[in-house]
Formats: C-alpha cells, sequence, structure tokens
C-alpha cells in the first residue's frame, strides 16, 4: 500500500468520525463559541484541515523522492564494450527509462558527454566518443525525443572516470553520461516511481 493510499485511508476514516450524520460546514471562519455544537463543529473543522494538510504533504514527499529518483535515473550511466558503439541491453533498457522521463517533461534539455578509454590515438578516441554520443541522442530520437534538446560533446579519452589501465578500468572509461542543461522536472513516471 502506498503512502498516498494510506492517506486517503486515514482521510475517510477521520471524515466518516467526525461526520456523525451532520452536515459539512459551510466555508468560512470557524466559530469559536464554547458551547457543545460548536466545539463539535469546530473540532470537525479542524480534523478535516489537519488531514487536508497531512496529505499535501505526504503528495509533495512523495514528488520529493520521485524527482530525485528522476534525476539519478537521468544521469545513470551508460556503458560500451570495446571499440563499439553499439548500445547493449542494459543500456537500451537506461535510455529507455530516460526517454519516459524526457517524454513526461518536455521541457527538460540533456547533454551527453561521450568517452573512450586510453587505447587508440587520441584523433580515433575523440571520433569514437563522438558517435557513442550520437549513437544515444539517436536511441532516445527513435522514442520521440527531439534531437534539437539533446546536445553532445566527445571527450574521447580526456576524463577518465577511473585512472590506470586494465579491462576493468578501460570498461569504467568507454562510457556516455549525462547532464541536464535546461527545464525543470514536473511529471514523475511510472516507469520511475
Amino acid at each position: 500500500m502506498t503512502l498516498r493510499h494510506a492517506v486517503v485511508l486515514a482521510l475517510v476514516a477521520v471524515s466518516v468520525a467526525a461526520c456523525k450524520k451532520r452536515e459539512a460546514p459551510v466555508a468560512g471562519p470557524t466559530p469559536v463559541a464554547v458551547g457543545g455544537s460548536d466545539a463539535a463543529a469546530r473540532a470537525r473543522a479542524d480534523s478535516i484541515a489537519a488531514a487536508e494538510r497531512a496529505r499535501r504533504e505526504a503528495e509533495e514527499r512523495e514528488m520529493a523522492g520521485g524527482v530525485a529518483r528522476v534525476r539519478e535515473a537521468l544521469s545513470d550511466i551508460v556503458f560500451f564494450e570495446y571499440d563499439s558503439n553499439e548500445l547493449t541491453t542494459e543500456a537500451q533498457n537506461k535510455l529507455r527509462t530516460k526517454a519516459a522521463i524526457l517524454r513526461s517533461n518536455p521541457g527538460v534539455e540533456m547533454r551527453i558527454d561521450g568517452h573512450a578509454d586510453e587505447r587508440g590515438s587520441t584523433e580515433y578516441n575523440l571520433a569514437l566518443s563522438q558517435r557513442r554520443a550520437e549513437t544515444v541522442r539517436d536511441f532516445l530520437a527513435g522514442y520521440g525525443i527531439a534531437a534539437s534538446r539533446i546536445s553532445t560533446i566527445p571527450y574521447g579519452e580526456e576524463r577518465p572516470r577511473v585512472e590506470g589501465t586494465g579491462e576493468s578500468v578501460w570498461a569504467q572509461n568507454r562510457r556516455a553520461e549525462f547532464s541536464m542543461t535546461g527545464g525543470q522536472i514536473t511529471v514523475v513516471p511510472a516507469e520511475v516511481r
């Protein structure tokens, strides 16, 4: 059961218990009289207001958590095989999630930074990192994301994620990284919740 469902059930329970076959009060100032029925009406109005505040706060917390998950999914790195700009199955799954987020938030713009490991010439690695970034952009465009919302920068081997040599190090450096360059996240798609 989600937090939203729990809050709704609590609101219903509080409303039913507070109503006791009385009509809902007309919007306006809360009565301040000390009499029994006025005190009950005031207590009921306070209870309803508190439940509404709790519901709004729960929705705000849920949205904030969702936005954090969306930002994390958007910045999730995609890795490549040696001397390749082809997307792995894992990379395609990550990019489908990114595409869903971008479709739900049409004002968001992204930058894709292409990278390569240290093997190969500087020129070759720069061209390979450009192809990797463009492959990712083209994949997202295939899911309805306008290419104008996505910029690419090739870095080649110039900005390694991990220093050193060996396949485990090189595998971490063959990648595409993502960053938001514009817009705001206003919708958390179901794929990220």
